[in-house]
């Protein structure tokens, strides 16, 4: 079918030769994507015949997932021939897309969770998975670490240790590792009761005096300790346990001596524990099956039994290696 004699199309042929329905034209020109050329005598619409491009690439656009909103600024581009609207506009897609994709993983391995455990399980787990939504948000762990930190951390090194000790859900996680995340938000958000002092001795006042100092520190050492624990390595001194007393001493304005590291052992045994947020994270960040990732509970853990095995050959005296403290653990 032709345009009529005038060049102008009618709602009727343009819906036709686009292949979109009439109610589909009439909504994009009411919503200003398809402009009018002008109106017959019966008041029925008529279009030029640009307009039937323009029509294909609206409804381009809106198969891509372009709200209305966009389609429009992409349109006033196109006349305009300025800017990058359509490639912010297709990052931005891209981007939704991307969380609801998360979101269908995440919720395809927390149906397998059900499916797949017994049914005595199910109301348990069932009540775990729906506390966490899906995607899941990490921001109940980072507030937990935020609690737990010494106050008047700066900015930046809040930062940087929060990235450290908040896993980040995998993109595409098994019924194990929902499980995990469930339980370690559950721990984070349980309510804690008033005898309850999860703070190692360093964060208090009669502590470590530079916390950014003390943590930048660890965190090195964490590092330095988990290589060591990838390639299987006992702990044992050397360079990593040197730069994780280095951070206390440093935050303590102490020397690193013999007698620094005895008394370093003793408060780090008798600090608290919280062992289990990092059996958590190592279930999170590791598949079924695969080898576990080190997490700064466990670099930690390696690095005390490297100080309590250099004490134990140099005094005969230890500090119970296997139920160590950690900062954090």
């Amino acid at each position: 079918m032709f345009p009529s004699h005038d060049g102008l199309y009618g709602i009727g042929e343009l819906a036709e030769r686009a292949g979109v329905t009439v109610k589909t034209v009439r909504f994009y020109s009411d919503n200003g994507l398809l402009p009018e050329a002008c109106r017959s005598a019966g008041g029925h619409r008529r279009y030029g015949p640009e307009a039937l491009g323009r029509l294909r690439l609206v409804r381009s656009l809106r198969a891509l997932g372009l709200p209305v909103r966009e389609v429009h600024r992409v349109l006033d581009e196109e006349e305009t021939g300025a800017g990058s609207v359509l490639e912010d506009a297709v990052a931005g897609q891209l981007r939704e897309l991307g969380s609801q994709l998360r979101a269908l993983r995440w919720r395809e391995a927390g149906l397998r969770l059900v499916q797949e455990c017994r049914p005595g399980e199910r109301a348990d787990r069932l009540r775990l998975i729906g506390a966490v939504s899906a995607p899941p948000d990490t921001a109940p762990l980072a507030r937990f670490w935020r609690g737990w930190l010494p106050p008047r951390m700066p900015a930046g090194a809040t930062a940087a240790f929060l990235e450290a000790v908040v896993p980040q859900p995998p993109e595409e996680p098994e019924p194990a590792q929902v499980l995990a995340f469930a339980r370690l938000y559950a721990f984070v958000t349980r309510p804690c009761t008033g005898a309850e002092r999860p703070q190692p001795a360093a964060h208090r006042s009669e502590g470590a005096g530079r916390p950014a100092v003390l943590y930048a520190g660890l965190a090195e050492a964490y590092e330095l300790a988990g290589a060591q624990i990838l390639r299987g390595r006992e702990p044992s001194p050397g360079p990593e346990l040197d730069s994780f007393v280095d951070a206390y001493a440093s935050a303590y304005g102490s020397r690193d001596t013999l007698a620094f590291r005895r008394v370093l052992a003793g408060q780090l045994a008798a600090d608290p524990r919280i062992d289990r947020y990092w059996e958590l994270v190592s279930e999170v960040v590791t598949p079924p099956g695969g080898t576990p990732e080190p997490t700064p509970g466990s670099a930690h853990d390696w690095l005390f039994a490297a100080l309590d095995a250099q004490l134990v050959a140099r005094t005969g005296r230890g500090h119970r290696a296997g139920r160590v403290s950690a900062s954090p653990r």
